[in-house]
């Protein structure tokens, strides 16, 4: 009684971040409200037959919730940043450091390789692609890791601003760098197709995250698909987000989030995070010195896929510099990598380790 109880204030925590504090609020208030649901004794919601039993059975172990969020973020992202500035690729790359470094850890700590993998991928900022990789590799950790992947993504104007501070000086955080050159239609159409053969031949496993992905993106882009597009980002991504934000919470139960491998799943997605901003700030100075037109390196910070809450904390930092500094177009693009790269991981370490 005592962990239910403990649960349910778990509950009204997050709704009370979601609420007041506006912190991812279209996920904290459902997953909140969930684990407030499961965790009411004689209630049923939490037994085989549940509603919730069927959306977990059905829509999340199958992966059907996550890949259809991805469908649905592909066509809300704007790849021009990316697009406009290839190097920046190397920026989302590099903030996948965190999933690594977290791995690491976890092994280090007596998990297993397949959970060491669940909790590391937290580090990509990523909830569907933490979702889908636990659903595959440690179902019994799905709890554990989408709240943790969910409450640090709406933690990251908290959580990245110090990292970003102690390792750039000020004159770094003032570099003010080009406009973007505009995009062209050939190029956004062609994106997401090449991404899909390319991705598809080199970590198969990763197909059905980054081909969902990219199946949304060209829906935006072709601009002959405009309905699809509007379904996908609008209809369909609001229907699954309510599940899976649901789904989610229902996993909160006390006799199985209450454990000590739950703290430590939520301190190691601390870890990931950390480590995941500073390699994308570290790369970006490393490359500063070999390149002629300097970048400023906060936007490696935005390397993770928080989008765009990264690509705005790093807006912000710049601006209290120097208020005519706006660099969140350039931030988009690590910030947008960052959700390619992530799923890619995911489908590599799904690839060696499922």
């Amino acid at each position: 009684m005592l962990g239910s109880l403990v649960m349910i204030g778990a509950g009204l925590v997050l709704i009370y971040l979601g609420i007041a504090k506006k912190m991812e609020p279209l996920l904290l208030v459902p997953i909140g409200i969930g684990a407030i649901l499961v965790n009411i004794p004689c209630a049923g919601l939490a037994e085989e037959g549940s509603i919730f039993d069927l959306f977990l059975k059905y829509l999340i172990h199958t992966e059907i919730v996550p890949l259809l969020i991805f469908l649905g973020l592909g066509a809300l992202t704007d790849f021009s940043p990316l697009l406009a500035n290839p190097k920046t690729f190397l920026l989302g790359a590099a903030a996948q450091i965190g999933i690594f470094a977290a791995l690491i850890a976890a092994l280090f700590l007596g998990f297993t390789p397949q959970e060491a993998a669940s909790i590391g991928i937290i580090g990509g900022a990523d909830g569907p692609t933490t979702i889908y990789t636990t659903t595959i590799l440690a179902p019994h950790l799905l709890a554990a890791t989408a709240v943790a992947a969910y409450s640090y993504m709406s933690l990251v104007p908290i959580i990245q601003p110090p990292i970003i501070k102690a390792l750039t000086t000020s004159r770094e955080r003032k570099i003010k760098m080009k406009q973007l050159r505009v995009v062209s239609k050939r190029e956004k159409i062609i994106f997401p197709i090449a991404t899909i053969i390319i991705s598809g031949f080199l970590a198969p496993k990763a197909l059905p995250l980054v081909g969902m992905l990219m199946t949304g993106n060209l829906f935006r882009e072709s601009g002959v698909t405009d309905r699809l597009a509007k379904g996908a980002s609008e209809e369909l991504m609001n229907i699954m987000t309510i599940i899976l934000g649901l789904s989610v919470g229902s996993t909160m139960r006390a006799e199985s989030f209450l454990t000590q491998k739950t703290l430590l799943v939520l301190a190691l997605g601390v870890v990931a995070f950390a480590a995941a901003t500073a390699g994308g700030v570290l790369l970006a100075k490393l490359m500063n010195l070999f390149l002629e037109e300097k970048i400023n390196p906060m936007i490696g910070a935005a390397g993770v896929s928080a989008v765009p809450m990264s690509a705005r904390v790093v807006q912000r930092l710049a601006v209290e510099e120097d208020p005519s500094n706006h660099i969140l177009m350039h931030a988009m693009g690590p910030n947008v990598a960052g959700v390619i790269g992530s799923a890619v991981a995911a489908g590599v370490l799904i690839q060696l380790l499922g």
